[in-house]
């Protein structure tokens, strides 16, 4: 028999190591992937955090440039360099507008080598639009103008609302964001086909900004849209608005690829934008719609409103005074004397600013935040002003009484409330959906609201719907349901914040009405990549833009560090630098942990050295070092709402400002930023600089200027299109005299 160890005792020790390695891996395996599942939400929280607060300082900019407007005396400088983007509503025959961006008299010269269209398009000529730009080739100024103007007669025929079946075939295609990739809209129409009658499609807004071919993409759907009119249905997008493309790259876009008439051609695109549709309804049980809804949200009323008096969504119209002749008597300057209460008012918000209010005040808040720093030329003056005006404008009216009658009208003649419809509008827009019941004010933005599962039962209830379609967010698969699967997010742009960030994807909705999901992602770099690597590549690019925002709050962040460091060693503990910096950024970021990658001076001690740490930074472009240091840091913090305004301070768009409106320029930020600016510290920074001293100001070379490198990044930095953070745009809020 013997004594022996048996073959059955050895299996058993065999197996048991085995077990146990086994357990191990397993061990190893779920950490790695929580590891890396942090990595990527935290990587996607930078992002999202960064970009709405972006959004939110654009609508703060334009609620700030219109408070001017409707404050400051019209002989103003100030008021005379921002009057003509709210130009918005003249009154003016569609006649008269075709005649401003006529065509014919533009030639195609003989060696234009892109394609050529002719009216009423053919499926042949779209489909050739759509090869030759995948090919680079670019339409000429001509055929842009015609093809813009045929599209704009067609949507003027459209309803807010369209109304579609499935009946007629067998799936619809819904896309949402596209956002200038034309990347992502080639490969849809490769895996589902082009639009025709057997394939119709939803295009859910957002097809400009931030890519790089938004016009190509809009040239697309246009020609479509003519040649399947019955097929291929647009909805607006918050994007599709002249305001915010001038913070996001349309704008830039269009005058860069079509310089000599890129000017009529964004004017054209402005009043297209306005008639685009507001949301599509399909067998009347889906709902399709940008951004989202609210709690006083009513199809009716968005039926029946006048779309296009909402150029911008960002601005309720103004009231308009029109003849009987249709010619408009006044459009911005003398508003007020068809308001005798308006003054009044005026005087009260200039001498009591008002505090914070509801949702109703809301939009406007950061109107009141600057309102104790505006400066005109005294109330007494102003109400001066407005009887001289009032007086004139009596005895011209009782002149003209018998031949003309003067009609006060409001851009919505439809409602007795404009107001109330451009909420309704704003919502649809710029609303998000949350998980908590009720609905509130939508602070990320900055505008439209979020909305909880309640509000979405009741309004689904209400109409007789069963589903809503949205986009407007960015999701990780390329869309998201939630409340009940009775929401569903739908995002088509693939690799929206960096190569291998997210998945695009779009819906087909059948007569069953069960949404089903293709995703894709359009760079085939990203095919390439392990799940690592993908993660890694995103990790670092949202490290680099966190950088940038942490360096442009250096003196808000050694404050912090000092008031911790009571010893001045310049030295902190890992745990008090984290505190610190969340105090200033408000990001709501895991530090602790992004710090290995954030800081590398340290000590031998584990301390964090923290005027290295700002020492690994530098600045890419001319000597900055006469230059006052406050000014440089509120230009890195402000770079994109800075840019903005050199936007629209250059009203002929060439890209070029004297130095009387680099001047101005400054000075509007320094009032919207509650700051102290000198003419010194300006003209210093303009030195900088005209380099050739010719007076005037490249608008794209000072921004290039004055972009922000990292010194420990091997990666050459491409342009961020996120700068400001949430707390720049709290901090006004807290002012104590609000």
């Amino acid at each position: 028999m013997g004594c022996g160890v048996t073959k059955s005792d050895q299996f058993h020790k065999q197996s048991g190591k085995a077990l146990k390695a086994a357990v191990l891996i397993q061990r190893w395996y779920r950490q790695y992937v929580a590891r890396t599942e942090m990595r990527r939400r935290y990587t996607w929280h930078i992002f999202q955090s960064i970009e709405y607060s972006g959004e939110q300082a654009q609508i703060k900019l334009y609620n700030f440039l219109g408070y001017l407007m409707d404050n400051f005396t019209p002989s103003s400088n100030e008021r005379n360099l921002i009057s003509h983007i709210f130009r918005e509503n003249e009154v003016c025959r569609d006649a008269e507008w075709e005649r401003y961006f006529c065509y014919k008299n533009i030639e195609v010269p003989e060696i234009y080598s892109g394609p050529h269209l002719t009216f009423p398009l053919t499926v042949e000529q779209a489909v050739g639009l759509v090869e030759a730009f995948r090919k680079k080739k670019q339409l000429h100024s001509r055929y842009v103008l015609q093809l813009l103007l045929e599209t704009w007669k067609r949507l003027r025929m459209l309803p807010n609302i369209n109304r579609i079946s499935t009946c007629h075939s067998k799936e619809i295609t819904i896309c949402g964001d596209l956002h200038g990739q034309l990347e992502d809209l080639l490969l849809i129409f490769y895996k589902n086909g082009m639009p025709s009658l057997e394939k119709p499609y939803v295009f859910n807004g957002d097809f400009v900004d931030r890519g790089k071919d938004s016009i190509e993409i809009l040239l697309i759907l246009f020609s479509f849209l003519l040649v399947y009119p019955s097929d291929v249905y647009l909805n607006r997008g918050n994007h599709e608005d002249h305001i915010v493309n001038l913070r996001y790259g349309f704008t830039k876009e269009v005058l860069t690829k079509y310089k000599m008439h890129g000017k009529r051609i964004l004017k054209l695109l402005q009043k297209i934008f306005s008639w685009l549709p507001l949301a599509t309804v399909i067998d009347q049980k889906v709902l399709i719609l940008h951004g989202g809804i609210s709690d006083t949200t009513d199809l009716s009323v968005l039926t029946r409103l006048d779309r296009h008096n909402y150029v911008s969504a960002l601005r309720p119209p103004k009231k308009k005074h029109v003849t009987s002749v249709g010619t408009s008597i006044d459009l911005d300057i003398d508003e007020d004397i068809w308001s005798t209460n308006r003054i009044l008012e005026r005087r009260a918000s200039l001498t009591y600013p008002k505090p914070l209010g509801g949702r109703d005040s809301f939009q406007n808040r950061s109107l009141q935040d600057f309102s104790d720093r505006l400066k005109v030329n005294g109330v007494e003056d102003e109400l001066e002003i407005r009887r001289k005006k009032q007086s004139v404008f009596n005895s011209a009216t009782s002149r003209s009484e018998k031949d003309i009658t003067v009609s006060v009208t409001s851009d919505s003649s439809n409602s007795e409330n404009p107001k109330d419809e451009w909420k309704q509008i704003l919502d649809l827009l710029w609303s998000d959906p949350t998980s908590q019941n009720g609905c509130m004010p939508n602070e990320v933005r900055g505008g439209g609201c979020y909305w909880g599962p309640d509000v979405t039962e009741d309004f689904l209830n209400k109409h007789n719907l069963q589903l809503i379609i949205r986009s407007h967010e960015c999701k990780q698969d390329g869309y998201e349901f939630c409340h009940n699967r009775k929401v569903l997010t739908l995002f088509s742009a693939s690799n929206y914040y960096d190569v291998g960030s997210n998945r695009g994807a779009y819906v087909k909705l059948g007569p069953d009405l069960v949404p089903y999901m293709i995703q894709y992602q359009a760079s085939s770099m990203t095919r390439e990549l392990t799940v690592r690597q993908s993660v890694g590549r995103t990790e670092r690019s949202a490290l680099k833009v966190l950088r940038e925002q942490l360096f442009s709050h250096r003196s808000d962040l050694i404050c912090a560090f000092k008031k911790i460091d009571s010893n001045n060693t310049g030295r902190l503990s890992p745990n008090d630098w984290a505190t610190a910096v969340e105090s200033v950024m408000h990001l709501c970021l895991p530090w602790r942990m992004l710090r290995c990658q954030l800081v590398t001076s340290r000590t031998s001690d584990g301390m964090i050295d923290y005027y290295d740490w700002f020492n690994e930074l530098a600045i890419a472009g001319p000597n900055t070092d006469h230059i006052d240091q406050s000014l440089l840091e509120t230009l890195y913090r402000h770079r994109s709402t800075l840019e903005t305004i050199f936007r629209i301070v250059d009203t002929d768009n060439s890209g070029f400002i004297t130095m009387e409106d680099f001047r101005q320029t400054w000075k509007l930020l320094s009032v919207y930023l509650k700051m102290e600016i000198t003419d010194e510290a300006i003209y210093d920074l303009a030195v900088t600089i005209d380099s050739n001293q010719d007076g005037s100001i490249d608008i794209d070379e000072f921004m290039e200027a004055f972009r922000l490198t990292d010194k420990k990044s091997r990666l050459e930095r491409g342009r961020s299109m996120f700068m400001g953070t949430a707390t720049d745009l709290t901090k006004l809020e807290g002012d104590p005299n609000i």
